[in-house]
């Protein structure tokens, strides 16, 4: 396994379980039941941490589909610098920056965690065209 699929595994490791936390708020708001029943406009709402982390995790599952078909591509080029393995791990520490900031409800850092998700990604795109 190359480093940036390494960082990619990690990033997809961390997107698919950030639904647990809300989710267990979700339990802990509306019981079992209320949980898994469907959603209604009725239901109580999350606490407002779940509703940021809820949409902190729409946000990284969109960027995830632009970060990883783009080290796929660097993948299947087999195409590797100590920049792209730079970019990616940069990535994941954004992402995750970027979630924690957003729960948190730091409009700012959220803000500046997810320029620097983007530049990392505009870094892995130049690297396919071998500027980096």
């Amino acid at each position: 396994m190359t480093r940036e699929l390494f960082w990619l595994t990690l990033t997809v490791i961390l997107t698919g379980l950030l639904w647990v936390p809300y989710i267990l708020n979700r339990c802990m708001v509306r019981g079992l039941g209320g949980a898994m029943a469907n959603p209604s406009r009725n239901d109580k709402p999350h606490s407002p941490w779940a509703n940021r982390l809820m949409f902190a995790h729409d946000n990284a599952v969109e960027n995830l589909a632009v970060f990883a078909p783009l080290v796929l591509i660097l993948n299947a080029i087999d195409y590797s610098s100590k920049w792209t393995v730079l970019a990616c791990a940069v990535y994941f520490w954004a992402r995750l920056a970027h979630l924690i900031v957003y729960t948190m409800g730091l409009p700012v850092f959220r803000t500046l965690a997810f320029a620097v998700g983007f530049a990392a990604q505009a870094v892995l795109a130049l690297a396919i065209f071998r500027v980096f």
